[in-house]
């Protein structure tokens, strides 16, 4: 029997689950909350015939403050709810999740693709950086975990990473406080040290800002007025899914389907993971398409 037919029995072989009929099932996406709701707008834009169910582990919001182990833990029973609805490919679209889990959920699941959201905006850093000066913005357990320092550095050996936590910008989004006088003052308070009072006194700052959560995206207006317009802000939701792309057309996994279905699914309160994921996804999303479940 097949790897991929151990997570669907019910398939005859490998062939039967490799073709049309696997074609057909939709991409899982989890974050521990909508901040992911990002990438999967990133996705349905690039790949619009595609299906989605996306998981936010609403519950158990934020990951970014918890222990490696407990993250990987989170990760393993979100991805074993999605892997039994069946899906044909896993994006861990939480930075968090990404850089403390990721090695032990494609050693779980061998036989999904499993992509994260840091080597592709590790990647798109490299190509945004002109001097190799890069600084990344994320959660407390990214920036302690040095995930996209080490991403980086891969492609890039010369490159000169600053990490940063930003542990209020979380919150800041959730609570919709993402621009005017509060959002800029905050991120000022975060990011001058790095920026603008090296600038003041006249020496080199970054030239690329990775936004290493995918709630920092909501902040992009407010960021870029702190740091000025000389630096480049990198967002990976647009390169997760450009890599998404490629990779199902190297593995024939692309649906044939003009318009795809998008599912929604939430740990806790479905109203409230529908009211701020329209939000983030530019769009309303109904109550009664979000699914509560348990883990």
């Amino acid at each position: 029997m097949s790897q991929l037919c151990r997570v669907y029995p019910e398939c005859p072989g490998w062939v039967a689950v490799k073709g049309d009929n696997m074609n057909t099932l939709p991409i899982g996406l989890f974050d521990s909350g909508v901040g992911g709701l990002t990438v999967l707008r990133a996705m349905r834009a690039r790949m619009p015939g595609e299906s989605f169910l996306y998981l936010g582990d609403t519950a158990r919001l934020p990951y970014g403050t918890k222990s490696r182990d407990t993250i990987i833990r989170y990760a393993l029973q979100v991805t074993a709810k999605l892997v039994e609805r069946k899906i044909k490919l896993l994006v861990v679209a939480c930075n968090t999740a990404t850089a403390a889990s990721l090695p032990a959920l494609r050693r779980a699941y061998p036989e999904i693709p499993v992509i994260g959201v840091v080597e592709p905006g590790a990647r798109a850093a490299c190509r945004a950086s002109r001097g190799g000066d890069i600084a990344v913005i994320a959660t407390e357990s990214t920036i302690r975990g040095r995930a996209y320092d080490e991403a980086i550095l891969r492609i890039r050996p010369d490159a000169r990473v600053i990490g940063l936590a930003c542990p209020l910008f979380v919150p800041m989004v959730e609570d919709g406080l993402v621009e005017g006088e509060l959002a800029e003052g905050i991120a000022a308070r975060y990011l001058d040290g790095i920026f603008r009072t090296p600038r003041e006194r006249g020496e080199k700052v970054p030239d690329c800002l990775v936004l290493g959560c995918t709630h920092f995206p909501l902040l992009a207006e407010a960021i870029a007025h702190v740091v000025g317009p000389d630096v480049t802000l990198v967002d990976s939701a647009a390169t997760t899914a450009q890599a998404v792309k490629e990779i199902l057309e190297k593995e024939g996994l692309c649906s044939r389907n003009e318009r795809g279905e998008t599912s929604f699914m939430t740990t806790d309160d479905a109203e409230r993971f529908a009211r701020m994921g329209g939000r983030f996804l530019g769009f309303p999303v109904p109550e009664s398409r979000v699914e509560l479940v348990d883990l």
